[in-house]
């Protein structure tokens, strides 16, 4: 009969010969990356690493420990390489911010901001910035882009996130087209309201305008009076204004309360939100590539090779820097199917040791890496 203690006392002297052999390994890892720092050898050897792993295979007696030295192997490759990372050289990183105090601003300052007059995104700009720079609107989210592009804006305001329905995913996709950077952020608090005519009653409301988020943040009001039909516009309050301009009794805007005041709706029904804390992120971009010394957060894209395992070596890096990721979005990558570009939110500075590790790694193992800003 087998005796569990023994059992258990040899399990003890084989872990740590484990311990003793993996520590000999990251010793002798460093060695080489000493080499590959002083030649300019990259680190990451992928070809090398799987004719590896398949000799090391090759050695096991069945299928199960195959695999189990498969998986064994990999994470120490992975751990091996994320030290030699780490002996990088700082300028070597190839990350191109340069940090500052804070964001000049001043009343020459140009804003450019999504939507029209009494949009959540001039609100948004206003708790921000302040009444003291020179602001304009755009009617596009792509216009807003170009506008801090080509340098007729200092900065541009956008909506990126809600509590409800997520992610906007044109913004996303702008952040990869253009090169301008996040360079802030601002929460506001959304409240919906159904604005009509003033000689307008709900029973009377037939259509409603709102930007397809303000419609999804909606959709239990919508469910619940079926007799509305919600039509997609370019803004929230772009949709208010349209009601003011057509004069139609029938028609209503799901927008903000201070729409109502500039352009003289009446609120049929208030708070027709689901979500009661129901509230949207908003992102503040420039054109320099610049991080505010105190900035907290980091945002990022990558994309990955079409194998498995990929997401997980990319995500391994911010676990082994111990960095916390607040949020992580997927776009699928034009023209090929079912292949994705990951956008990722993580807490941290440019100028922390772990970061930059972790950037680094990313860098080399990813197909593709991009900064979207640190704020």
């Amino acid at each position: 009969m087998i005796d569990l203690q023994d059992s258990r006392d040899e399990i003890d002297k084989v872990d740590k010969e484990i311990v003793r052999l993996f520590e000999h390994r990251m010793r002798l890892a460093k060695d080489v990356a000493e080499y590959k720092i002083q030649t300019g050898k990259k680190v990451y050897d992928k070809e090398r690493e799987e004719a590896k792993i398949a000799s090391l295979k090759a050695l096991a007696g069945n299928d199960f420990n195959r695999h189990g030295i498969e998986e064994l192997f990999i994470q120490i490759m992975s751990m091996s390489r994320k030290m030699q990372y780490s002996l990088i050289n700082e300028k070597d990183m190839g990350i191109p911010f340069e940090e500052i105090d804070a964001l000049p601003v001043d009343s020459a300052t140009k804003v450019v901001w999504f939507g029209v007059e009494g949009s959540y995104t001039e609100q948004a700009f206003k708790e921000y910035f302040g009444e003291e720079v020179r602001a304009f609107n755009a009617a596009t989210f792509k216009e807003v882009m170009e506008k801090v592009k080509d340098g007729s804006a200092d900065y541009g305001v956008l909506p990126i996130e809600n509590t409800s329905t997520g992610g906007i995913t044109d913004i996303y996709d702008l952040l990869i087209e253009y090169d301008n950077s996040i360079m802030g952020e601002h929460i506001l608090k959304v409240n919906h309201v159904l604005l009509g005519l003033p000689k307008a009653e709900l029973k009377d409301i037939t259509k409603v305008y709102s930007h397809p988020q303000g419609i999804l943040q909606c959709n239990k009001f919508l469910e619940s009076n079926p007799q509305i039909k919600p039509v997609e516009y370019e803004s929230t309050s772009g949709g208010a204004k349209k009601v003011y301009m057509d004069g139609d009794i029938t028609q209503a805007a799901i927008a903000g309360k201070q729409t109502a005041e500039i352009y003289g709706l009446k609120i049929l029904k208030d708070n027709i939100n689901h979500e009661c804390n129901n509230s949207t992120r908003f992102i503040i971009i420039g054109k320099n590539k610049k991080y505010k010394r105190a900035a907290k957060k980091v945002s990022i894209c990558f994309e990955l090779p079409h194998e498995s395992g990929s997401l997980y070596n990319m995500l391994s890096h911010f676990i082994y820097n111990n960095l916390n990721m607040t949020k992580i979005e997927s776009r699928p990558l034009e023209g090929k199917t079912f292949e994705y570009r990951f956008f990722v939110d993580f807490e941290g500075n440019l100028k922390d040791a772990g970061v930059r590790n972790a950037l680094y790694g990313i860098k080399e193992e990813a197909i593709m890496l991009k900064i979207l800003g640190n704020y």
